[in-house]
């Protein structure tokens, strides 16, 4: 058997490439499917999550890669010529398929890939030694979110695309009876020999823009809006305190299998009562848990393992705000899943007229607000929390 393809049949170089895609890529969506079922609870179980995504992860790059190669391969070679070229619908229709799966073979692990570099923190390691993050891709949790929701939407739309294609060979082998299948998986010299047909290229170029309308298509319904609440992650309302939150961050840092993980709070609020000359005052902070952006495992944070949204739904942090010699401190207690401890928070302050900007972090330990407790040593989840924030605010 030649390499190249023939106007009867597709040469071995084309079939090893469909074929080893196929499996690829069938294999790709069964585990994430199989991953995304998984319970995660126990430690023992999460490991288990983490494992699955990673091959899921790596089978995906594996088809990208295959995937690339054989579009290039395909733009080398004629393609046999069609058996039935008086029927002009099935064949447009046929070819479109081709050029959304083909499209649907790279785009899909991409958009696993560029989830995985902006997801914070490193979520089921890529099980190889290039490296795990696409360049030019930030750490982003919003980003990652809308990377997620294409991802998540675009593999039905590729299970739709193949079970067409499917479709398709079991009529040509069941009902037509042509000989179809031969051109690319049978002897190439039994494969039936085409009727001449002149070359379609309008036809090409409509089959191509079809099936990126497909994709785009799935692109505009798949990616949420963007969440203003989220884009302006402040005070969420205007309160009664001598000094008004007017924009800021609360972040949030941890360590999840041995890597760093970041995240934010798009929800929260301040009530500051602070008194420049005094250098005194008091602060209560009230923080949203459900609207925790922390990459990948923002489910997992906020639920009955962790942080425990629906049953706490909010953790506050209440101090006063004292002058010490190391700068400002805000010491009073922090709640987080119901459970109250002492905490100290140092930060910076500079005040000029009417607006004061600050930032600050503290350190906690999860197991003190029994966060993760099913977790009792590090090897997944680290003990160290860190919390910091950065705001501007102006005098009431």
């Amino acid at each position: 058997m030649q390499a190249s393809n023939t106007s009867r049949a597709y040469g071995w170089v084309a079939r090893f490439f469909h074929w080893t895609v196929a499996v690829l890529i069938l294999a790709a969506i069964g585990l994430g499917l199989y991953a995304g079922s998984l319970p995660r609870g126990a430690q023992d179980q999460m490991q288990a999550v983490f494992q699955a995504f990673s091959i899921h992860k790596t089978v995906g790059v594996a088809a990208l890669v295959l995937a690339v190669l054989r579009i290039l391969w395909t733009l080398t070679q004629r393609k046999p010529r069609p058996l039935h070229p008086g029927r002009r619908l099935e064949s447009f229709v046929a070819e479109a398929v081709h050029w959304a799966l083909w499209l649907g073979m790279v785009i899909m692990p991409l958009t696993g890939w560029l989830l995985h570099s902006a997801a914070p923190g490193v979520f089921s390691r890529i099980l190889w030694p290039l490296g795990q993050r696409l360049p030019l891709v930030p750490e982003d949790a919003a980003l990652a979110e809308r990377f997620a929701g294409f991802h998540e939407t675009g593999w039905w739309v590729l299970a739709g695309l193949i079970g067409l294609h499917v479709a398709g060979a079991v009529k040509h082998a069941l009902i037509d009876r042509d000989g179809t299948m031969s051109r690319m998986a049978g002897p190439p010299d039994r494969a039936p020999e085409p009727p001449p047909a002149r070359p379609a290229l309008l036809s090409h170029l409509l089959a191509a823009l079809a099936a990126l309308a497909i994709w785009g298509a799935t692109a505009i319904l798949a990616v949420p809006e963007a969440d203003e609440d989220a884009a302006a992650p402040a005070a969420t309302a205007a309160v009664a305190s001598g000094w008004a939150v007017e924009q800021g961050t609360l972040a949030i840092e941890a360590t999840q299998a041995g890597s760093p993980i970041s995240g934010r709070f798009g929800k929260w609020d301040a009530a500051i009562d602070y008194d420049p000359e005094a250098r005194a005052g008091h602060v209560t902070v009230k923080i949203d848990i459900a609207s925790l952006e922390l990459g990948s495992v923002s489910d997992s944070a906020k639920g009955p393992d962790f942080l425990n949204a629906p049953a706490h739904p909010t953790a506050t942090f209440e101090a006063d705000i004292l002058a010490e010699a190391a700068g400002p401190v805000a010491r009073g207690t922090l709640t987080i899943a119901g459970k109250t401890v002492p905490a100290e928070l140092p930060f910076d302050l500079a005040i000029a007229g009417d607006t004061a900007t600050a930032k600050g972090r503290m350190q906690v330990d999860r197991r003190d607000f029994g966060v993760g407790s099913g977790y009792a040593d590090e090897s997944t989840v680290g003990f160290a929390v860190g919390i910091s924030f950065d705001l501007t605010a102006k005098r009431q």
